[in-house]
């Protein structure tokens, strides 16, 4: 981007931010700001608790009541002071301790009682003026900007609280005719820097574009190695931060089950005391039942006040984790033993941490085999189309949603994803002569390319490990036949004429299957050790909404459930992030989790992987045109994007429909869509590229290619925004509006006072 161009795109983004985003600021220049806030008349369905806030008695008739003069289309809510909200939190933790020391003292009591209500932290109104009925908006007090409410008019204002009965409100005031200040926010002007900077570096005609990926130039390792040290601090520090702040994630309501977050933590510390099950208490009636995991049975248990854990496996009178064990033996047992140098008994690692060092794992060596992949299908891509490449592959692996719901159920996804890239990167390293490689560490046979005896075997033992994390990211081992055909083809060949002895052609299988037995024989053990059969993972024994040892999926779910996996679009909304949840309509009760849409509409990259299949004689004779023919160029991506395709059906068929499952094939998709991806974006101009055409035409072929890099840059760079807003969509697991309501409102009112 040359000097005037940038100058122009820095112009734009401070006319951005100073005008368009401080439009309520100009627009509220004039306002009286007579407005008395103490003049406010509260409604019947309000009144005042001993802290000064509002409690709603009656939704119906809960508003605040005041006069516009129409000089300004904004009204703003004055919060209560923070030493009113302390004291009204302490009262309500006075009263849940007075409600947990009755229900203590009689258990039958918690289907009776009402549970303490804390104030809430964002505030839902709408706002009336005159006879114009307003939209629904939302407020914190964390996020003072949101605390301005759009209400256009002049009139008698109506400010309703849209809670329900019995919500304490943290509301002291509501103030018409206001000015709106002018703001600058760091944050926005980033996020602006941010997009003018991928423009730049991406924008057909860039230098990353007449660069070639060469990952012998020492410029390009320490260009890597440099933003992942980087990444590596920025890990370090929020493991520290995460450790630091934790706190037990147990949840528990009376006459409910207990949702205890804590589950590796658990499994971690039964590691360490040397049996299978969890050190969780059992109470009396769940151990006494004849079958604790029929419905009504449970039900009873827990109107009597029993503690029954949410998600866990239940048999033989102890609990279980059914989720994979290698993170709990390689992270929460060690962080256990470690601290319990420093302090008595130890502590518990928090599973947001286990998940961002995972994660930083996965980005690693997500990234090591992307380079690898762009080098071997493409020989002369460019830098920009290596980042594209690597931007797709992350994102469209499930990435940012494991990021973002950083608990127990992401950290064996995590584990997997991390482990099974390494693993893969492991194996397309193994297929190479280039020295060093001792001759003892070296497997050739019938003339084919020698492999890599240890990188096989590394790679075997990654992605059989996986089988202790989640085991479905185990099916990868199949991208071995494809990867490794030549090797596989010359091997039977040369036994079937007598060129190769037999045990010099176990070498290879032997070093793969070796590993894998050694992570594989192990978990196959510790499952009978807890669940009777080598084969049972245990999650027919957990306790959720239904009865998991009869329950069955039905077949009719099979084919929504696959269609909301891959082609569901997505529901946009008028409102801020714009993208809302998609239903899912299933036949029959079956588990699903509430979806942003399917993998080919939340991650559009992924659905050129449809087109690998039809690319075979492309991709075999080489995506430059060089004469160098690699079958497996085809039919590694082709095969993952069966394996991917066949990992749908299976999730639907044994899982349901969940957002994490997605992860269970994504990474897949991502695979099979990147010869065409590359393809589309072409590579560095050489002596070696084929002809470029017809002279008449030529001209043509750079506009041509910059018209398409142009699409692909747009494309990425909407992808990027669509994840983002899918963060603060409200209604998805964790979502953001409950868990950080201060982060969304400070986001969500950068557009909702436009």
């Amino acid at each position: 981007m040359g000097p005037l161009a940038l100058a122009a795109a820095v112009l734009l983004a401070l006319l951005m931010e100073t005008v368009v985003f401080n439009l309520p600021f100009w627009r509220t220049v004039g306002a009286s700001t007579d407005s008395a806030a103490p003049y406010n008349t509260l409604g019947t369905g309000l009144e005042r608790t001993a802290e000064g806030l509002l409690r709603v008695t009656d939704p119906t008739r809960a508003y605040l009541e005041l006069t516009a003069d129409g000089t300004s289309g904004y009204a703003r809510i004055d919060p209560v002071s923070d030493d009113q909200l302390r004291r009204a939190n302490e009262a309500a933790d006075r009263a849940a301790k007075a409600l947990e020391e009755a229900l203590e003292a009689d258990p039958a009591q918690a289907t009776t009682m009402k549970p303490v209500k804390r104030p809430v932290s964002t505030v839902h109104v709408r706002v009336d003026v005159g006879s114009a009925h307003g939209r629904a908006q939302s407020a914190c007090a964390g996020a003072p900007r949101s605390l301005y409410l759009k209400a256009s008019g002049a009139g008698t204002m109506r400010v309703w609280i849209e809670e329900p009965a019995g919500a304490v409100v943290p509301v002291e005031a509501v103030r018409a005719n206001v000015r709106v200040p002018f703001s600058i926010s760091v944050p926005r002007l980033l996020a602006m820097a941010l997009a003018i900077a991928a423009v730049a570096a991406l924008r057909p005609g860039s230098r990353l574009w007449r660069v070639r990926l060469d990952t012998r130039r020492r410029g390009q390792r320490l260009a890597f190695a440099a933003v992942f040290s980087l990444l590596g601090v920025a890990t370090l520090a929020a493991v520290y931060l995460t450790c630091r702040w934790a706190g037990p994630m147990v949840f528990h309501k009376p006459g409910e089950y207990t949702y205890d977050f804590d589950q590796y933590g658990h499994l971690g510390d039964a590691i360490l005391a040397g049996h299978p099950w969890l050190d969780l208490p059992v109470p009396d009636g769940l151990a006494a039942a004849a079958d604790p995991h029929d419905v009504p049975t449970r039900n009873r248990l827990l109107a009597q006040g029993e503690t029954l854990y949410w998600d866990y496996a239940f048999r033989d009178g102890h609990w279980y984790s059914y989720f994979g064990v290698l993170p709990a033996l390689l992270l929460f047992a060690p962080y256990r033993a470690i601290t319990s140098l420093f302090v008595d008994g130890g502590l518990m690692m928090p599973a947001a941490a286990a998940v961002q060092i995972e994660m930083f794992l996965f980005a690693l060596f997500g990234s090591l085999l992307v380079v690898r992949l762009v080098r071997r299908l493409m020989p002369r891509a460019s830098l920009a189309a290596t980042v594209i490449a690597l931007a797709a592959f992350l994102l469209g692996a499930n990435a940012p949603y494991l990021i973002y719901r950083q608990n127990f159920y992401t950290v064996p996804v995590a584990a997997s994803l991390a482990l099974t890239v390494a693993g893969l990167w492991l194996w397309m390293g193994a297929d190479t002569s280039r020295p060093p490689m001792a001759a003892r560490d070296r497997w050739q046979v019938d003339g084919a390319r020698p492999l890599s005896l240890p990188r096989l075997a590394g790679g075997a033992l990654c992605i059989a490990a996986t089988m202790a994390c989640r085991p479905t990211f185990a099916l990868a081992a199949l991208l071995a036949f494809p990867l490794f055909w030549t090797q596989i083809r010359a091997m039977l060949r040369g036994l079937a004429a007598g060129r190769v002895p037999w045990l010099h052609a176990l070498v290879a299988p032997a070093a793969m299957l070796a590993p894998a037995l050694a992570v594989a024989v192990p978990q196959m053990l510790y499952n009978r050790a807890r669940f009777g059969s080598p084969f049972d993972f245990g999650e027919t024994y957990q306790m959720t909404v239904t009865d998991m040892t009869r329950f069955s999926l039905p077949a009719a779910n099979v084919p929504v459930m696959v269609a909301e996996y891959l082609v569901t679009p997505l529901r946009l909304t008028p409102y801020f992030p714009w993208i809302g949840i998609s239903p899912t309509p299933l036949p029959e009760w079956g588990y699903a989790e509430t979806v942003m849409g399917g993998i080919f509409f939340v991650c559009p990259f992924l659905a050129l992987a449809l087109a690998t299949p039809f690319l075979r004689r492309r991709l075999i004779r080489g995506t430059d045109g060089a004469e160098d023919p690699a079958p497996w160029r085809w039919s590694l991506p082709t095969a993952a994007l069966a394996l991917a395709l066949a990992l749908v059906v299976f999730d639907s068929l044994r899982g349901g429909l969940g957002w994490r499952y997605m992860a269970d094939f994504g990474y897949l998709f991502a695979i099979a869509a990147m010869p065409a991806l590359l393809l589309l974006t072409g590579g560095v101009p050489g002596p070696d590229s084929p002809s470029s055409g017809r002279r008449t035409l030529a001209w043509l072929r750079p506009l041509g290619r910059a018209l398409v890099r142009w699409a692909v840059v747009l494309l990425l760079l909407a992808w990027v925004v669509l994840t983002v807003l899918m963060c603060f969509a409200p209604g998805r697991s964790d979502e953001m509006l409950g868990n950080n309501p201060a982060l969304y409102h400070a986001v969500a009112s950068w557009f909702t006072l436009l």
